[in-house]
């Protein structure tokens, strides 16, 4: 494998997205900068200055909205590719952390400092439950490939399996520490997650920059 192109951006890049279509790579930066890139041409087709703080951002499975949550709580909505603004829903009393889509297309959910993770329908654009297991800032989300799970995780030392449908807990993932992501196979009933593991054999202080699976057949 070989890099097929780099482009350099004056600020600190935080977070990065596709396009649903795979045509447009949409980065994000400390200063709250939002570029669109042409994956072809690798140019920038638009970019956009935002007044409050951008954390994570993606498009909606019809490419046809894209979506940022923020610092204030709100999940903002623009339409694609014209950028205007659709509409800001106040998803959470602080901080909007994480977005995740599920792959049929008819939900998505936030995560956010206030330790819960929101399901919203895509269509409706309205809450349709939340999950309270975790105890700190929701971190990162995932939803399994068929929509069915989905998986979120904190500081809090495991990760929380649910089911979409009714919000019950399926699994809880015991973890050592941490956890930084989380992410579903596209296939399969497989979470490979990362942690702020330390290497305490040799030095405490050591990050040990491993990557966990859970649901391999012999897990129980």
């Amino acid at each position: 494998m070989v890099c097929s192109g780099s482009l350099f951006f004056p600020g600190e890049n935080i977070n990065i997205c596709w396009s649903p279509d795979g045509q447009t790579i949409a980065v994000g930066n400390k200063d709250d900068v939002v570029t669109f890139i042409d994956a072809k041409t690798h140019r920038s087709k638009a970019e956009e200055q935002f007044k409050f703080e951008v954390n994570e951002i993606s498009w909606n499975n019809d490419n046809n909205m894209f979506f940022l949550t923020n610092g204030n709580g709100c999940i903002n909505i623009l339409s694609y590719p014209e950028l205007k603004p659709i509409q800001s829903i106040n998803a959470h009393p602080s901080n909007c952390i994480c977005i995740k889509f599920d792959p049929t297309g008819k939900y998505f959910a936030t995560g956010s400092a206030d330790a819960l993770v929101s399901l919203w329908d895509v269509d409706e654009l309205v809450c349709v439950r939340c999950f309270s297991r975790l105890d700190w800032p929701v971190r990162t989300l995932s939803f399994s490939h068929d929509g069915k799970m989905l998986a979120s995780a904190s500081e809090d030392h495991f990760i929380d399996i649910a089911e979409v449908e009714t919000g019950e807990k399926l699994w809880e993932v015991q973890c050592e520490s941490p956890t930084f992501t989380v992410a579903w196979h596209p296939k399969r009933p497989l979470l490979a997650f990362a942690c702020d593991d330390k290497d305490g054999k040799y030095d405490s202080s050591r990050e040990a920059g491993t990557v966990k699976l859970f649901g391999l057949p012999n897990d129980s």
